[in-house]
This record gives C-alpha cells, sequence and structure tokens, in this order.
C-alpha cells in the first residue's frame, strides 16, 4: 500500500500534481500559454530576428547592386537619354513606350536591326541548344562507360575549353576560319574551296538555293513579311560566320552540360540498369526507359542553361565579328550594347535588353510546361469540386 503511494505521489510532483500541466510558479499558468502570450520568447526566442540579422548584409548586397540597377535600368528604357548628365533629372524627355514601340510596330532601321537580330538569334539558338545538349550527353556516357581506361583524362580534355578565356579561344577561331585560315586549307585538301566565312552575307539556305540556280528570291517571297523583314530575309538560314561562331560556342559549352550528365549518372542507382539487362532490354531499350527518365531533371537545366546563354551571346560576337558581315551575326545582346554605348541611344538599348529578358522569361516557362511530368495527376482549383 505505501509502495503504491509513494508512486502517485512522484507521478503527481512530475506533472505539477493532479496530472495536470506544469505551471510556472505565477498563479497556476501553464508555461506553454504564458511563451505564446509573450510572443514565443524564451531560450529561442530571440532567433527570428537573429536570422534577419544575418541575412540583412545580403539582402542590402542584392538590393543595391541587383534590385536597383534593375529598376534604375528599366526607368532609363522610358526616357530619350543620351548618356549626358543624369537619366533622373527632370531635363531628360520622358517618352513612355515609345523605345518598345519602335522596335515592333513602327517603320525605321531600330525595328529592321531588331528584328534581324531577332532572326539571327532564333536560328543561332535551334542549330546550339540541340547539338551541345547531345554532344554534352555522348560525352558523358563515353565517360561514364566501365570499360574506358583513363577516365581522368577524357574528363580533363573534354572540360578543358569550358574554363578557357572566351575571348581567346575567339581569337583562336578567328584566324582559324579566315579566308587562308586552316580550315580552308583543310578543305582545299580535299578539292573543296573553302567560303569567305567572315565577308559572305548570305545564309546557309541561300547558298544552297544559290547551287541550283535560285540566286534571286522569287516574287513571293520578296515582299511581305512581319515586322518589316520579307520572308526571303527570314528563311534565309545563318550565315556562315554565324557558323563558324556556333562551332565555337559548342566546343567550349559541351564540356560543362558534360559534368552535369556525369554527374546525374553516377548518382543512378546500378540495380535499375541491372535489373532491366536481366529482363532482357537491349542497351538501347535500357537507355531509352531508364537512363533517360532518370535524367529528365538534368536534362531540363542543362537545355534551360543552354537556352539562357545562347540568346545572351555577346563575347564572341563582341571579338570575332561585331555583328557583321551585313548583320548576318547581328544578335539582341550586341545590338543592346551598340544601340546604348556606340549610338548613345540609351533608352532603346534599355529597352532592347528588357525585351531580351522577357524572351528568356517565356521560353524558359514554355519549356517547363513541356517538359513538365505528364503522369502526375492534375491539381484541382479550389473552386472545382
Amino acid at each position: 500500500m505505501s509502495t503504491v503511494t509513494t508512486a502517485t505521489a512522484d507521478r503527481d510532483d512530475r506533472s505539477g500534481g493532479g496530472g495536470r500541466p506544469a505551471t510556472d510558479g505565477t498563479g497556476g499558468r501553464p508555461r506553454r500559454t504564458l511563451l505564446r502570450r509573450l510572443g514565443g520568447r524564451g531560450i529561442h526566442g530571440n532567433e527570428r530576428i537573429a536570422g534577419w540579422l544575418f541575412v540583412a548584409p545580403v539582402i542590402v548586397l542584392l538590393g543595391v547592386f541587383f534590385l536597383a540597377p534593375i529598376i534604375m535600368a528599366f526607368w532609363v528604357s522610358l526616357t530619350d537619354w543620351r548618356g549626358q548628365g543624369s537619366p533622373f533629372t527632370s531635363g531628360v524627355p520622358f517618352v513612355g513606350g515609345d523605345n518598345y514601340t519602335s522596335l515592333f510596330t513602327q517603320d525605321g532601321l531600330a525595328r529592321r536591326d531588331f528584328m534581324t537580330s531577332i532572326r539571327n538569334n532564333i536560328y543561332y539558338v535551334a542549330i546550339v541548344v540541340p547539338i551541345q545538349t547531345a554532344l554534352a550527353l555522348g560525352l558523358a556516357l563515353l565517360v561514364n562507360n566501365r570499360m574506358l581506361k583513363g577516365k581522368s583524362f577524357f574528363r580533363t580534355a573534354f572540360y578543358f575549353p569550358s574554363v578557357t578565356s572566351s575571348v581567346a579561344i575567339s581569337v583562336v577561331f578567328l584566324f582559324m576560319f579566315a579566308n587562308s585560315g586552316a580550315i580552308n586549307g583543310i578543305l582545299s585538301m580535299f578539292g573543296i574551296d573553302g567560303p569567305a566565312w567572315f565577308s559572305d552575307a548570305r545564309g546557309l539556305i541561300h547558298l544552297v538555293l544559290g547551287v541550283f540556280g535560285v540566286d534571286n528570291p522569287p516574287a513571293a517571297l520578296a515582299d511581305g513579311g512581319p515586322f518589316g523583314l520579307s520572308w526571303w530575309d527570314w528563311l534565309s538560314g545563318p550565315s556562315v560566320a554565324m557558323c563558324a561562331i556556333m562551332a565555337l560556342v559548342i566546343w567550349t559549352t559541351s564540356g560543362t552540360f558534360m559534368l552535369m550528365f556525369l554527374a546525374a549518372l553516377q548518382s543512378m542507382p546500378v540495380a535499375l540498369d541491372e535489373a532491366s539487362e536481366l529482363d532482357g532490354a537491349t542497351r538501347w531499350q535500357r537507355f531509352r526507359f531508364v537512363t533517360l527518365p532518370l535524367l529528365k531533371p538534368t536534362m531540363f537545366l542543362v537545355l534551360t542553361l543552354g537556352l539562357i546563354g545562347t540568346w545572351q551571346v555577346f563575347d564572341q560576337i563582341y571579338v570575332m565579328s561585331q555583328g557583321n558581315p551585313a548583320k548576318t551575326t547581328l544578335t539582341p545582346a550586341f545590338l543592346s550594347y551598340r544601340t546604348a554605348f556606340k549610338d548613345f541611344d540609351y533608352g532603346r538599348g534599355a529597352a532592347i535588353s528588357f525585351v531580351l529578358f522577357l524572351i528568356i522569361v517565356l521560353l524558359t516557362l514554355a519549356q517547363r510546361w513541356v517538359m513538365r511530368d505528364r503522369d502526375e495527376p492534375r491539381r484541382r482549383t479550389p473552386w472545382r469540386r
């Protein structure tokens, strides 16, 4: 009997008596209720304040050097600032959306140059992104092969162009693709007269049609066309100068994307590949139905980075061609620089950069929608029953 009484007393002491929650000694108020009324303060009461203090320097730096310049550039895009004085003074003319409408709706040199740059960049993206992605995946599969010897050497060799200065490589390629350069020298060994890489303004499609005697555009393609360019201009294809720049970019970026694919391949469970092999799947079937689905997140990352990088191409254009010949290598990024810092039309140059930003965002969202997981059930909106 005494043992039961002692145990009951000990349990009452631990629980504050009678099974009630422990109190703080001030009128029997539960500790949790008191802490809640005090705003959660206690041993960890100042964690939220400390967290904001730790991230405050980063927030300030991002606001000063990232967010504020974007807001200032957007204001410049709404003015006719010519680079003299401050763009925020009352003497700078405010033009509203005229810098934007001149790129799309107003006939003139500004719209023609902008649409020419868009055409060039569309061909650039359509060719570079698929080739560099496929090449990077192929190199990753090759290096990841368990039977390959000297993997470290091949990884270094494939990745080395990615860490080399883009300006230095551009100068080397410029000499290689000169009229008397190494590329034309190799072609001459096979009896092929190499093109004038950075002098011929004709597109690849025009060059192919010229082989068959079609040098002048048909009447249906010579007239009309959207945004100030004829259909013959839109369907010209990339120039040989742009093709040389494409070869350079593909060679220098494939190594970086190879490492991303290689990291994803090495993180895959080996048991899945072995199980599919035991089930009788061929090498292509294992790649198609096992490897590629597991690479989908990495594929989305590579395609997104490739899409952003190709729309922002600038270094190679600046070093190798300056938009020539005949604006066939002109891109929106280089046009924005040239308009602002050479033509001193900072408002229109800033407008081009914001339009380019909007294009990249929209294409990234479209790519995300295309590559979404269609096996997941659709989310029901809260207002539907």
